[in-house]
């Protein structure tokens, strides 16, 4: 039984005039923040706005780094060249460290975002990329990943600290892997509900698949998605339950402060 687990939700994820979720409030709850970089979504002002307030709130700042699809919000496949990608990669890292940093924080790891995450699942190619990236830019930020996945895998054999993580609000194949959101039900929304999968998650590592099996997962972190309808109230749901059976929620990095390691 895990005794201690980290929450993140994706934040950042306004552009413009136009706003996604409620930033203010999920920050109130969970202890990491997976911060755009502006290539799926987040415009600059937002993004700085979104680590001054990850860094008064006390809250860890991740980058959360995509493929280069503003209108797609990044959860369209992108085909490569393997130096194209570390590029994009380093360029949303070194942009977010610089607003992290006047924000009075730091980038402190790195989580890819929508349809990189789950391409490098299994793409040995992108996931090699992504891990030269964070390998180049700071050896020392963990990355997050699905559980058994490629990059996870390979990422620790590059030595990278790996933080596996499971989903709050996305239904598991029977495999493990995420439910496509193409698919019916592959989101949820009931607070309760998924308060009661994250509890069996942490304390019995498995969780009920679209098909009724069990599936055994391993998670160091729970992610919310900031864009999820009801966003707030499963986050604070998950956390109330978790409180209740004497699991504490804490990051996976220490506080986010600028001169903070990287270790627990």
């Amino acid at each position: 039984m895990n005794m201690d687990i980290d929450l993140n939700s994706d934040l950042g994820e306004s552009f413009g005039t136009w706003r996604l979720g409620d930033d203010a409030a999920v920050l109130k709850l969970v202890t990491s923040a997976n911060v755009a970089c502006g290539f799926h979504a987040g415009d600059p002002r937002t993004l700085l706005s979104t680590c001054e307030r990850a860094v008064a709130a006390g809250v860890v700042i991740g980058a959360q780094v995509g493929y280069r699809d503003l209108p797609g919000f990044g959860r369209r496949f992108i085909d490569y060249e393997s130096a194209d990608l570390v590029a994009d990669l380093l360029y949303q890292l070194g942009a977010l460290e610089g607003l992290a940093r006047v924000s009075g924080g730091r980038v402190r790891y790195v989580k890819p975002h929508g349809a990189l995450y789950n391409t490098i699942v299994h793409h040995e190619e992108q996931a090699a990329a992504v891990i030269e990236a964070v390998v180049r830019f700071d050896p020392g930020l963990p990355v997050l990943g699905l559980p058994g996945s490629v990059f996870l895998q390979a990422a620790e054999e590059a030595g990278l600290r790996t933080v596996a993580e499971a989903f709050v609000d996305r239904a598991y194949t029977p495999a493990g892997t995420l439910v496509s959101r193409r698919e019916p039900g592959a989101v949820l929304h009931d607070p309760d509900e998924v308060a009661e999968r994250m509890v069996r998650l942490v304390t019995r590592g498995e969780i009920v698949a679209v098909d009724g099996s069990v599936v055994n997962v391993r998670a160091d972190s729970l992610c919310v998605h900031g864009d999820s309808p009801g966003a707030v109230d499963m986050a604070g749901s998950v956390r109330r339950a978790l409180a209740d059976v004497g699991v504490t929620i804490s990051p996976f990095v220490g506080d986010g402060g600028a001169d903070g390691g990287a270790g627990r």
